[in-house]
């Protein structure tokens, strides 16, 4: 068994056995700030190496009465014991003001945001959330995302996580735990394929002539027409004038998805094809409404529509 897995067993049986390491397993409100009395220091592998190294150094000084390497023994020792302070600094008085997070779907990665802040530069900071990690540096206030794997709609509290550095010399590991109450959304799962919603029969696109934006067609001129319209270069080359015509789609007939109309299927089925004609009428420009057994979503379009109808969703039983 190599060092360094021996070592890593240890820090784990010491937060199973010291209560001032898993204190903070309790939901923390925000903002949060690291002071000294969270924040926990030891050396690493590194760390302890160099200083079995600079213990011969000493001893090998000290026996043949070698002031250079003494001296240089005491200098070197005096930067381990000052990069176990940076090490300290660089996270004490460390905050998290908030955290915010993105939209996704079901067994899709979700984006979760922090906003870090210090009045100093801290360099070499990581952050460790499930098995996600993620490097930066903290200058005024800093933005660190990183993005946490999902199983299933509803929400997802976000687990304790650990921030630490080994700044500035790898010589010392000094971390710390915080767990901040808060949950992120997940989105229901569209379904891959199916049916359509049940619609009318004329709702389809239909094509009415009338002034608008896209030239249709040429046609003859009749009476009334504005003489704006007359395409003269066209009429040029034939017998009676010319008028440009123009045409625009008709507006969709807008989709009512309903619970209801869904017999046969799962609560988690149903959910699913409401996610998917969702995802299908923002993607078409329609407008769509949502009856639900808990919520009622009126008419709308529009992304912003589309995340109210998906949280209504992730929030069914």
């Amino acid at each position: 068994m190599s060092l360094l897995t021996q070592w890593q067993r240890l820090q784990q049986w010491a937060e199973q056995r010291l209560p001032a390491l898993t204190r903070h397993r309790r939901q923390e409100e925000l903002p949060i700030e690291l002071h000294r009395r969270r924040i926990y220091i030891v050396p690493t592998g590194f760390g302890v190496a160099f200083t079995l190294l600079l213990l011969v150094m000493m001893v090998g000084s000290l026996n043949y009465s070698n002031n250079a390497g003494l001296m240089l023994t005491c200098l070197l020792g005096a930067a381990t014991s000052i990069s176990m302070l940076v090490a300290f600094r660089t996270l004490n008085g460390l905050r998290i003001r908030g955290v915010r997070a993105g939209h996704a779907m079901a067994g899709q990665p979700i984006d979760v945001t922090f906003d870090f802040e210090a009045r100093r530069l801290r360099q070499a900071v990581r952050l460790d959330i499930a098995d996600a990690t993620q490097s930066f540096d903290v200058n005024g206030r800093t933005d660190v995302t990183i993005s946490m794997s999902t199983e299933q709609r509803g929400w997802l509290a976000i687990p304790r996580l650990r921030i630490w550095t080994t700044w500035p010399m790898g010589l010392f590991r000094a971390w710390s735990w915080v767990n901040p109450h808060y949950a992120v959304l997940v989105w229901p799962r569209p379904e891959i394929a199916g049916p359509g919603p049940t619609l009318p029969l004329e709702d389809h696109r239909r094509q009415r002539l009338h002034l608008g934006e896209d030239l249709a067609s040429l046609r003859d001129y009749r009476s009334g027409d504005s003489m704006r319209h007359v395409a003269w270069k066209a009429s040029a080359r034939h017998e009676n004038l010319l008028v440009k015509d123009y045409e625009q789609p008709e507006a969709r007939q807008e989709w009512r998805l309903d619970w209801r109309h869904m017999r046969g299927l799962d609560n988690e089925a149903r959910i699913a094809r409401l996610a998917r004609w969702s995802g299908e009428a923002l993607a078409q420009g329609r407008q769509w409404s949502l009856w639900l057994p808990s919520e009622v979503i009126g008419i709308g379009g529009g992304p912003s529509h589309y995340a109210r109808c998906m949280s209504a969703l992730a929030l069914l039983p």
